[in-house]
This record gives C-alpha cells, sequence and structure tokens, in this order.
C-alpha cells in the first residue's frame, strides 16, 4: 500500500495522508481530488506519507488525478518558504496558486462555418452576400460571417440547414497571441542601451536582483522590456507585476507596439472563464508573458524565466488580508528559488530598496534623464500660512493664476488630492455633532456626486439626513474639508467652459470605462484632471504640462513611520506628470510645512539628501530594513474580552534579550466592521528569526475562540 501526503487549499497548516489506489500513478506535485470530512477538495500531492500503525485501515483513498499540469518543485517550495516566513497556512497559500475553475463546467463551443455543397434552390440578396464572402472557402466563426457579409445570422442558419454551408466546431482564442521580440526593437539612448544590455545578459546567468533606478519619463519600461525579449528569445516564460494592472491601459498598448500584441492579464476583474482559460495557459506554457497584480506571482509557470516588479515602491503589493505578503518582496524570493533574474523598477525606490542597491544587495542601473531630453519639472512651493486661497476655496491664487496661463495656452493642467468625495467631515453646525459610520471609528465621507454619506472603510453608506440626529435642527449640516468633489465645484466655478474630468476609485464603473477616459485624457479631450493617487500611477499625459497638489500635507498627518517616504514618493510621483513631451512641466506644492524634508527635498530636486535622512533615521531607531517587525492585531466583538484575551497573549511573550514587544494597545483605527481592535507591535534586529520566535511563542499562547480573531503580519506595511 502506497501512503501520499496532501496539503488541500482550506485555512489548514498540515498535509494529510491519503491511499493510492492500485490504477494510479502519483508524482509529487500531481493535482488530486481527495475527500476530507463530508466534502472532496482539490489538492496537492507534497510528497511519499508515511505509515502509522493502527491509521493505515482508517485511510481514505485518493478520489481522483485531475487533468491539469502538476505544481513544479519550485513553486510547492515557495508556497512552504511563504508560509513559513508570513504564518500563514499553508493551505490558504496553495489556495493562491490553484485557481484553475475546474467547477465552471464545459466551455461553450465556438462555431464555423464554410462553403460545402451546392447552391441553395432559393436565392436572395442576402444569402447571395453571404455565398461571396465564403467563396474562397475560409472557415469563419458563424456571428464574423454574418457581421462581415452585413446579414443576420438567420440568413447564415439558413445556408446550413440547406447543406450549402457546414458547420466546424472551432478551437477556442488563445488567451494571448505569442509576442514577439523582434516586432519593434526601439531606438534607445547610451544610458539605455548600456542598461538593456546589462539586464538581456543577466537573463542567462542565474538568480540575480536588479533595480533600475530612472527619473520619472525616462524610458524603464522600454529597458525592461529588452529583458523581457531577452527572455522570450530563449524560449522562456516572463511575469511583469503591476500595482493596477486593471487600469494601467498605457502600459498594455505600449507593450503590444513593441512586441505586436498585448500580454495577457491576471488581475481581479477577469471572468471566471477568463481566469481558469489564463491559469491553464500559464500552466500549459501557452502564454509567455503575463502582466498581473500580485496575485499572478503564485501561478504555476511551466518555465518562468523572468519577473519584473513595476513601480516596486507601491503599497499596493502589500497584501492586507488573509496571507499577509508583499508581492516585491516575494518576487525576490520566488526568483531566488527558480534561480532566474528578478527586477525591481521604480523612480522614486523604497527604502528598504535603495539600502540593498546601496550595500551591492541589488544591483542598480541609473537612468538620470528623461527620453528625449525633456526637462524635469520645476517644482515649488506654496506656503499656505502666507499666501493661502480665501476662506472656503482651496486652491491658492499663485496656483490658479498659473492654471489660468497654462490653460490660455492650450495646455492640460492636473490637480491632485488624494482624497475621495466631497468632503471628509460633516458635522452640525448647531450642536457640533459629526455624522460617524455606527461601524468603525471613522467619519462618514460626504459623496456628492452619490448623493451618500460612505465609510471607506466597511462600505456602510447613508443618504444626507435632513435633520440632525443629536439636535434635530434642519439644514444645519457643513461640509469641513476639501475632497475631489468638492475641488471639481471649485474648479468649475474658477474656470467656466472648460473640460474638466475627475478619476477616482470610487467613480470607476467598470475597468473599460476608466481605461477610455484615461485615453481621453491622453488624447487632450479635457482641459483639466482632478485626480486622487489614481493619475500618479505611471500615464503619459503629452499636452500636461503643470500639476498642482492641493494638499501636500496630507500624508504626513499620522503616525506611521513610513509616512515621510510614501509621501515623497507619491507627489514625486505626481509632479513627474508634468512636462514630459513638451514644454517645461511645473509642479506646485501647497503646504503648511514649506520646509518639512519632504518638501524641500522635493523642490531642491535632491533625492538623495532625502534619502540620506530616511536612511539614518532608520538605522538609529532600529526601523526596517535595518530592524524587522511584525504586527499582531486581536480583534472581536465585545471590546472587554477583545482587550483581555490580547493581554493574555502579551503575558505568553517568550523571553528574548533580542526582542521588544510593545502593547497591546487600541489601533488607531479602534473599530471596524463592528470589530474592536488591539495591537501588538514586535521588534527585533535584522538577521533574528522573527518568524521563528512568533510561531514558538503563539505555539504557547491561548487559542482564539468564538467572535476573536488573530492577525499576524510579518513586515506591516499599515500602522492603522
Amino acid at each position: 500500500m502506497r501512503i501520499v501526503d496532501v496539503v488541500v487549499p482550506l485555512a489548514l497548516d498540515q498535509a494529510y495522508s491519503y491511499r493510492v489506489p492500485k490504477d494510479m500513478a502519483l508524482a509529487a506535485g500531481d493535482v488530486v481530488s481527495v475527500p476530507l470530512g463530508q466534502a472532496h477538495y482539490t489538492g496537492v500531492v507534497w510528497g511519499e506519507g508515511n505509515p502509522r500503525p493502527g491509521l493505515h485501515n482508517r485511510l481514505k483513498d485518493v478520489a481522483e488525478k485531475l487533468d491539469v499540469p502538476p505544481l513544479k518543485d519550485e513553486l510547492r517550495d515557495f508556497v512552504d518558504w511563504v508560509s513559513g516566513y508570513t504564518l500563514g497556512a499553508r493551505g490558504t497559500v496553495l489556495r493562491m496558486t490553484l485557481r484553475m475553475g475546474e467547477h465552471l463546467g464545459p466551455a461553450r463551443e465556438r462555431v464555423g462555418v464554410r462553403l460545402a455543397g451546392s447552391p441553395p434552390q432559393r436565392m436572395t440578396v442576402a444569402r447571395r452576400r453571404a455565398l461571396a464572402l465564403l467563396a474562397d472557402g475560409m472557415l469563419r466563426a458563424k456571428a464574423d460571417a454574418a457581421q462581415e457579409a452585413g446579414v443576420s445570422v438567420g440568413v447564415i442558419d439558413g445556408l446550413i440547414d440547406e447543406g450549402t454551408l457546414e458547420t466546424v466546431v472551432l478551437p477556442p482564442d488563445p488567451v494571448a497571441a505569442p509576442p514577439d521580440p523582434a516586432f519593434a526593437v526601439p531606438d534607445l539612448t547610451d544610458a539605455q542601451r548600456a542598461a538593456a544590455d546589462a539586464l538581456r545578459a543577466g537573463v542567462h546567468a542565474g538568480f540575480s536582483a536588479t533595480l533600475i533606478d530612472g527619473v520619472t519619463g525616462s524610458g524603464k519600461t522600454e529597458v525592461y522590456f529588452e529583458a523581457a525579449a531577452e527572455a522570450l528569445r530563449a524560449g522562456r516564460q516572463c511575469l511583469i507585476l503591476m500595482p493596477e494592472i486593471a487600469l494601467t491601459t498605457q502600459f498594455l498598448d505600449r507593450f503590444a507596439a513593441r512586441f505586436g500584441v498585448p500580454p495577457a492579464e491576471w488581475h481581479s476583474q477577469l471572468t471566471p472563464r477568463k481566469r481558469a482559460r489564463t491559469w491553464r495557459a500559464v500552466a500549459d506554457g501557452e502564454v509567455k508573458v503575463i502582466t498581473g497584480a500580485r496575485s499572478a506571482l503564485f501561478l504555476p509557470y511551466a518555465d518562468l524565466g523572468l519577473i519584473v516588479v513595476d513601480e516596486e515602491h507601491d503599497q499596493a503589493y502589500k497584501q492586507e488580508d488573509g496571507v499577509h505578503y508583499h508581492a516585491r518582496d516575494m518576487a525576490v524570493v520566488r526568483a531566488s528559488l527558480c534561480r532566474i533574474p528578478v527586477i525591481l523598477s521604480s523612480a522614486t525606490p523604497a527604502v528598504e530598496s535603495e539600502v540593498n542597491a546601496r550595500r551591492g544587495r541589488y544591483r542598480r542601473l541609473h537612468l538620470p534623464e528623461r527620453f528625449g531630453g525633456q526637462a524635469m519639472p520645476q517644482v515649488e512651493a506654496i506656503d499656505l500660512t502666507r499666501e493661502g486661497p480665501p476662506r472656503g476655496r482651496f486652491i491658492a491664487p499663485r496656483l490658479a493664476e498659473a492654471m489660468t496661463v497654462a490653460l490660455e495656452r492650450g495646455e492640460q493642467v492636473l490637480l491632485f488630492l488624494n482624497r475621495r468625495g466631497y468632503a471628509p467631515l460633516t458635522l452640525c453646525r448647531a450642536c457640533g455633532f459629526r455624522l460617524a459610520c455606527p461601524n468603525c471609528d471613522a467619519w462618514l465621507v460626504d459623496h456628492r456626486f452619490r448623493r451618500r454619506l460612505v465609510c471607506h472603510h466597511c462600505g456602510f453608506a447613508m443618504p444626507p439626513p435632513e435633520t440632525c440626529p443629536k439636535c434635530e435642527a434642519k439644514d444645519s449640516f457643513a461640509a469641513v474639508g476639501p475632497g475631489v468633489e468638492r475641488l471639481h465645484e471649485e474648479v468649475a466655478a474658477l474656470f467656466p467652459g472648460k473640460r474638466i474630468i475627475v478619476l477616482s476609485s470610487d467613480l470607476v464603473e467598470s475597468t473599460e470605462r476608466l481605461r477610455a477616459e484615461l485615453d481621453q485624457v491622453a488624447a487632450g479631450e479635457f482641459d483639466i484632471v482632478i485626480g486622487t493617487q489614481l493619475v500618479a500611477k505611471g500615464h503619459h499625459f503629452p499636452k500636461l504640462n503643470l500639476a498642482g497638489i492641493v494638499d501636500a500635507d496630507l500624508g504626513l498627518a499620522n503616525g506611521d513611520p513610513r509616512a515621510a517616504e510614501r509621501t515623497f514618493q507619491l507627489l514625486h510621483q505626481v509632479a513627474g506628470r508634468a512636462g514630459r513631451e513638451a514644454g517645461r512641466g511645473v509642479a506646485y506644492l501647497q503646504t503648511h510645512q514649506p520646509e518639512h524634508p519632504v518638501m524641500r527635498a522635493l523642490v531642491l530636486g535632491d533625492r538623495a539628501a532625502f534619502y540620506d535622512t530616511q536612511i539614518e533615521e532608520r538605522e538609529r531607531t532600529g526601523y526596517p530594513p535595518f530592524g524587522r517587525l511584525a504586527a499582531l492585531i486581536v480583534s472581536g466583538g465585545d471590546r472587554h474580552e477583545t482587550e483581555s484575551f490580547a493581554r493574555k497573549i502579551a503575558a505568553c511573550t517568550p523571553l528574548d534579550e533580542a526582542v521588544r514587544v510593545l502593547g497591546p494597545a487600541e489601533a488607531p483605527l479602534a473599530i471596524v466592521r463592528g470589530r474592536y481592535r488591539f495591537r501588538l507591535l514586535v521588534k527585533s534586529p535584522r538577521n533574528y528569526d522573527l518568524s521563528g520566535y512568533l510561531r514558538g511563542w503563539l505555539a504557547e499562547a491561548p487559542k482564539t475562540r468564538g467572535t476573536l480573531k488573530l492577525e499576524v503580519d510579518v513586515d506591516p506595511q499599515s500602522f492603522l
């Protein structure tokens, strides 16, 4: 009797042993169906099982070996590594790799038609057109034949019934056509060519980590495309990770211009059928380049040869629920396990990546100039304490004047405010009552376009009340502070007749609609663009030469140790949208803190000084990358019970002089979705096995019960 250990994609860390039927050949990595409890689950054979006395007769048989490619050793090692590092259950990590959609049922057949028999007995004008089209004997999809001939599908069906046309089942369309590395080889600058040559050589040299560090508009994408082309020439697959792939239409266009066809995509907006077909095409090696969000890192590639992480500094690479992993860091791990190169690209690298480059762990390829010789935008600070806007307004006179000049020249203007909705707070003028979310420790945000008050943490929404719930005063509510919708109201009053568009994630009806709107902006169909961080993610707007950042201090107003770094990165990216093609770009920062290191670095263009300051401060305080952090978040429906449980966990802390445990303390967002939250923060030296320490601690700690939940976040990015 042979026994195998199978991991199932459930929130379980262990493998389960099953007997292998005599007529079934199984190997490690095979995808199988196994009984567990009262149901059957898809699982993966992890290795040989060991028979234990008295249990062999109680083991169940593997039910079925599924007809899908097995998971390679390197992917199973990656699942084990991610599980061990993040303390996520191995089955939960495995679930991210098993998205083949095996329960979708058979796909709908595509039917093609072609000329087969004699002409029909009755000839009409429509039939004559259809037969003239099909006279070449070519096979066409039925719907396509009808459309090309300008007839109804019923005409085609009639010709099929009479035997004039025959039907043939067509194979499904490929997920993506194969990219051609020689389709449109670009004319690179000397700096780009040197970087591309280094990356091409690295494709054949095993594992390496390279940081492409280039100013906005320097052509970083074109450079790593050449590494992708080299991987394609070698017959291998390439993964390009992007923080918001569903929104980056311009990237897909640039890829198609270089390689002749767009890449395959992997993100949450795919239909279940498309997701299943893409998964299978990746596993079979049919898809050669896939561009995806962070979850694409867990796909079962047949022969992965290169990983690229674009905008590697972006917060969106951190998974904040389920398994708490950072896709940038895990991309480096997967590349190491696969012994292939990984490329990180950014105009504003994360401090961790900057330190790795300075210390030689990553190779740095620097692109110091914009493509085509365009100058970097001039950045100016507007001190709101001295030259702020009139009361009730949010655009300072100097920025309004610069907007007027730019619009008179026929140029586009970008106004950036990283705050959705109309106003972040609504209060009663009569009694001061503030409209808050009933489920969260947060104010309700006024969304005038939708006429709703919305919580951005749990999604609770309600119409604006006519009277104050506390004092019952009528029409007494006042909006406090600006959001992009309120900014739109002010801009429309200042510049009547101008074409204005607001780009914000809460206004996105569909991915296709957003992509169309971004294309319209790029084509110059809008004069003024008002946006949240959605507009900062790598877009190229040729007519945009003025960027105004309405509240540059917004990201600094919290206790997050990464607040300065994130604010610098975001504002640098926004300013970089200006002046990318013609004319000199200018960016204005409206700030109450013009002497803040972030503002000074942006105005002086002294990025190195900013990083020097950040690195020195992190090293002095032992924060990442010079130390390690982990957060334990305890949540529950009862405040007293939740706090008590958090204190019991803290009481079990293993003694170790190298580790410092802070808390438990109430989280800054103390209530989310009706659950009370308490945090413990664990701090250790950089080379300390923090995951092992946490694993030993939690093994001895009390277990959750009832509504209580414990989440572990190794290397946290958010401190809310």
